[in-house]
């Protein structure tokens, strides 16, 4: 459990840390991705839109609890950047300038991996401590016994 937990917090770690690090630049409206929207077409109009919905993202994917919020957010940044990979290729430039993001989807991919396994192993955690013969009540309230 504890092996997965730390995987789990390091990959998500990275994500949020990579994700926040492309919302700010956005929300901010940086010359930077002005410029980069510009070079793929898109409208700057769009920038603190999608920079706010990373940050919420990010937000969602490190607070604690709210299992549905997770899942969405995961979601949410993984289409982000299949939007960028795609948008990037649809204008015309070379792989070397696309291709790497895939590395960012195999982190968002690992950080949701992980997020599962951490997920099951805590349930497990709680039954095993609930079965007869432990001392443990797994978190469930015991003072009517």
């Amino acid at each position: 459990m504890k092996k997965i937990t730390i995987i789990y917090w390091i990959l998500t770690g990275l994500f949020a840390f990579v994700m926040l690090g492309s919302a700010i630049p956005d929300v901010l409206m940086m010359d930077l991705a002005k410029q980069g929207f510009a070079e793929i077409q898109l409208p700057a109009y769009l920038l603190p839109f999608v920079g706010v919905a990373k940050v919420l993202g990010v937000i969602a994917i490190l607070v604690p609890g709210y299992p549905r919020v997770k899942e969405w957010a995961y979601a949410g940044l993984t289409y982000d950047l299949l939007g960028a990979i795609y948008s990037v290729a649809a204008s015309g430039k070379p792989a070397k300038d696309w291709a790497p993001m895939f590395v960012l989807i195999a982190l968002a991919a690992g950080a949701y991996i992980y997020y599962h396994k951490k997920l099951k192993a805590d349930i497990l955690k709680k039954t095993n401590n609930s079965l007869p013969g432990n001392q443990s009540t797994a978190g469930f309230d015991t003072s009517f016994v």
